[in-house]
Order: structure tokens, then C-alpha cells, then sequence
């Protein structure tokens, strides 16, 4: 996007996934794998002769036997489906990403060639789809055309049976428990994880009449604060209005103590040793960055960061950070280009730590003493 280009994303669903999955043909994916003997032979018992039926006010059809399908609920379930769908990136060309049967196919849209490359992936995987018995639901599948895409806004079309279908356009679509639009802004975000906390603060204002400051920091961080955090690193707001929407959900809460709802915000949050939700996120994004440099987190960190070249000086520390110039605002807030300047501004002593719980430590020192 900060380039000028556009990407287009699809979202596929399955029909079905978790039932839909062809037992013999299950069996000889894990064959493929190198699973044979008793161990094949157990998964065989697991799947076959599985039986179902349907009940409704206490009554209840006909047993009739399962012939396809993972059991949802199990721990083996969800391994099997995995195994099933594996080989999936080795049909197509561009970019593909999978967390159980949510399945995403995206490419940067520079010219109308990328466009065809993406709509032979997408029939290389209907193909796939009707080779192996797990179909995708046309219907149900979507697109969502990020950036400045191409003047004519390309269609993509799936085969389902013997007609095509359009691929439904999108403007937002969650992903993951993390709504995204396209023009990637986190303000719908904010709106719903702000609106899903106050839900909880409401619930625990009917229920609690009272609330020392003991109680309420339980409360507050297991139930409420986790909603205005989770995935922080995808979606920190830079927008003034979204960073209020979020920090007032936290200015609601702190009222909740009666002894210090008649104090200031700013003293009610030293009262209950807390700090704001921008401190929160900037003390995020530095432990975030210190477990990619360090290699704690199984990304590259040259996927995220470049470390300045210049070497180390008396200023600063051995582990700096290139600054790189953003065209977009989305691109100039994104979690490695905001960090940057909040990293190199650590001392030595900060980022020698030699564990997460020892760099967090010495962080909260630095910052709440300046050492």
C-alpha cells in the first residue's frame, strides 16, 4: 500500500469443513506421511463405526452411521483436518496463510496479470477442492480489495457444480477475532473491542455493588482490560478519536472504586497502580520487538526490522534500528515503523537482558525511574 499498490485478499470457506472430510481418503493422506502400522490402524479405529442421531425435546431419530468427518471436540480432530488440507500451498503460486479451516489467498495488485494469477490459484484449489471431497461454499467465500487496486475493480469467480460464482466484494471482514477493512484503519476495531469491554463493565456494575481496589484490579485486568488489548500489535490506534474511544472504556472503569471516583483520572490510576492504555501499548510493542530481535518468536526479525548499520556508538545501544521513511500513515503507525524510535531510545542495559521476564523488569525500572 505505502508503495501504491493494491492487494487482493480472499477469504475461503469450507463446506462443512469439520464433517466433510472423507475418511478413506484421510487414510491414505497419512499414508502419505509416513504413518502406517498400528498407528494407522488406531486413527482407522477412531474414525470408523461412528454413529449419530438427532434429539429434540426428548425425542430421537434413527442411529445411522458417520462416513466422513474429523470428531469436533477431540484433540486428534483438528490434527487430522490439518494433515488433510496440508499440502495446499504446493497448488498455487501466490501468497496463502491457514489457521485451522480458515484459509486466506492474497497478491500485491500491480497489473491485470496479478489479478489472472490469483484467479488460476483460486481454480487450482476448486480443483483440489473436488480431487479430495472437501469443498469450498461459493457462497460464502469472500473478497476484499485492500489499497488503490486496479481502476476496474477485478471480479473472481468459483466453480460450484456445474454454474460460477461470483466471490462476494467486502469492505470489513474479522479475521482471526480482528476485524480489518480495506483500507486497513483500526477504527472499527476499536469501536467493537471498546463496545465488548463496556459490555463486561456493565455486567460487573450490576452485580457489584461495591469494590475495593483489590477486587476491582482482578476484575478489571481478567475480564475487561484483555478486550481492549488482544492482537494490540496488529490493530494500535494513532487516530486521536480512536485512542480516546479506547482510553475512555479504562476512565469508565477506575469510577468503579467509590473511594476514587471524585479523584482525576490521572490520580485514580496512581491509586490503583496502573497506567494508561498508550503507556500499555508502547511497554506492548518494545517486549514485542525484544522477543523478535532476540529470537523468541519463530518470525525473522528482517521481516520486521532493519538494524542500523553505523555500529555502536556512545549514544544509543548495539541494537538499533534503521528509521524508514512511510508514505501512508498506515504504514508510518504499523507496529515496525512506530516502534522504532521507542527502541533506540533504550539503554545498553535494557536490551542486554537475557530473558523476556528480565527485559521487562528492567524496562519498568527504566521507565518508572530512569535506570
Amino acid at each position: 500500500m505505502d508503495e501504491g499498490s493494491g492487494i487482493d485478499v480472499l477469504y475461503l470457506d469450507y463446506r462443512k469443513a469439520f464433517d466433510s472430510v472423507p475418511h478413506k481418503r484421510l487414510i491414505e493422506r497419512l499414508k502419505e506421511y509416513g504413518i502406517t502400522g498400528k498407528l494407522l490402524e488406531w486413527v482407522q479405529s477412531f474414525l470408523s463405526s461412528r454413529k449419530t442421531r438427532v434429539s429434540i425435546r426428548g425425542s430421537y431419530s434413527e442411529w445411522f452411521m458417520v462416513l466422513s468427518g474429523v470428531p469436533q471436540g477431540s484433540v486428534l480432530g483438528p490434527l487430522l483436518f490439518l494433515l488433510f488440507v496440508n499440502e495446499l500451498p504446493q497448488w498455487i503460486v501466490n501468497s496463502m496463510r491457514m489457521f485451522a479451516d480458515d484459509t486466506k489467498l492474497w497478491t500485491c495488485i500491480r497489473s491485470e496479470a496479478d489479478s489472472v494469477s490469483l484467479q488460476k490459484d483460486l481454480d487450482r484449489l476448486v480443483e483440489w477442492s473436488n480431487e479430495w471431497q472437501l469443498g469450498f461454499n461459493p457462497k460464502k467465500c469472500k473478497v476484499m480489495h485492500i489499497g488503490q487496486p486496479l481502476q476496474n475493480v477485478t471480479k473472481y469467480f468459483m466453480s460450484d457444480d456445474s454454474s460460477k460464482v461470483e466471490v462476494l466484494s467486502v469492505d470489513m471482514e474479522k479475521d482471526l477475532g480482528v476485524y480489518f477493512t480495506k483500507d486497513l484503519k483500526p477504527s472499527i476495531q476499536c469501536i467493537k473491542s471498546a463496545a465488548r469491554a463496556r459490555s463486561i463493565l456493565g455486567l460487573v456494575r450490576r452485580h457489584f455493588r461495591r469494590l475495593d481496589i483489590d477486587d476491582f484490579l482482578i476484575i478489571y485486568k481478567t475480564y475487561v482490560r484483555p478486550h481492549l488489548e488482544n492482537c494490540i500489535q496488529v490493530w494500535s490506534p494513532h487516530l486521536q478519536k480512536d485512542v480516546q474511544c479506547l482510553e475512555s472504556v479504562q476512565r469508565a472503569a477506575t469510577k468503579l472504586v467509590p473511594c476514587l471516583r471524585n479523584l482525576s483520572y490521572e490520580k485514580r490510576l496512581q491509586a490503583l497502580r496502573l497506567t494508561t492504555l498508550y503507556d500499555r501499548r508502547v511497554r506492548g510493542d518494545l517486549i514485542e520487538t525484544y522477543k523478535i530481535l532476540s529470537g523468541f518468536e519463530k518470525v525473522s526479525c528482517h521481516h520486521f526490522f532493519q538494524l542500523q548499520s553505523s555500529g555502536y556508538h556512545t549514544r544509543g545501544h548495539s541494537m538499533k534500528l534503521q528509521v524508514q521513511r512511510s508514505r501512508l500513515d498506515t504504514r508510518k503507525y504499523f507496529f515496525s515503523q512506530r516502534v522504532v524510535q521507542h527502541w533506540n531510545s533504550l539503554p545498553q542495559s535494557v536490551v542486554d537482558a537475557t530473558s523476556v521476564t528480565s527485559f521487562k523488569r528492567r524496562l519498568d525500572n527504566y521507565t518508572r525511574y530512569g535506570h
